[in-house]
């Protein structure tokens, strides 16, 4: 198996998760009680957030291939980049990354288009919602996508910062959350809701809500790395 490298920290809470999903998703695969090389190098998150809140792609791009090519030095041969937002610039890390890289969105259309998905809603911070990197890949296999209202996108960027980021879960906010998937499924018709900010599974951790799929892209990045480390 190839060490698996993650560009963590982004935020500290979510690459917990991650860690815990990647051991889960090994065992499942090899339940011989071993455990799998991880290697993990934790960024500044306030300093990416920045360079994404001012539209720096450049800065937020240099910053995860320095973190790649460290990860590379460590010995990983499979990578992630361990939260939705810097997949804004995916494509331009992937094209200078030292290791073959694993897209939190491609194995997330992998995993609607198994589930037999056709109209999701999507979550996340501000950059997530109003950026083109889900919409183009979703599309591509012929998933509509629907984001949030103005107010809604808002409210949910702003719990995210302030509080998911930084480990605080208020019922409040978790009861608002599914608020806005049973008026999304009411008003769009969706039949899903990506999880489209790896800090939102700590606060939604039912796999269903309103009677339809929550998917959590935290844990089917997880499982599509280790599954890529192992082939």
């Amino acid at each position: 198996m190839k060490p698996i490298g993650v560009v963590g920290g982004i935020g500290p809470e979510s690459t917990i998760d991650y860690y815990r999903a990647m051991i889960a998703a090994y065992r499942e695969r090899r339940p011989d009680g071993s455990y799998p090389a991880i290697v993990i190098s934790s960024v500044d998150a306030s300093a990416m957030l920045g360079a994404l809140a001012k539209g720096d792609f450049e800065t937020v791009t240099n910053m995860m291939v320095a973190e790649l090519e460290r990860l590379e030095r460590a010995g990983s041969g499979v990578a992630l980049l361990a939260a939705n937002s810097p997949h804004i610039v995916f494509d331009q890390v992937q094209r200078r990354s030292p290791l073959p890289l694993v897209s939190i969105v491609e194995a997330t259309r992998d995993e609607a288009v198994r589930l037999g998905l056709k109209r999701l809603a999507l979550f996340g911070t501000r950059y997530t919602m109003q950026g083109h990197f889900y919409q183009d890949v979703f599309g591509a296999a012929g998933l509509a996508l629907v984001v949030p209202d103005e107010a809604e996108q808002t409210y949910i960027h702003d719990k995210y910062m302030n509080e998911l980021v930084k480990g605080v879960l208020v019922a409040e906010t978790r009861e608002r959350l599914l608020g806005i998937v049973a008026q999304l499924k009411a008003r769009e018709g969706i039949d899903g809701v990506i999880l489209g900010g790896t800090e939102l599974p700590l606060i939604l951790r039912d796999t269903t809500a309103s009677g339809i799929p929550l998917l959590d892209t935290t844990v089917i990045h997880a499982k599509a790395i280790v599954a890529r480390a192992m082939a």
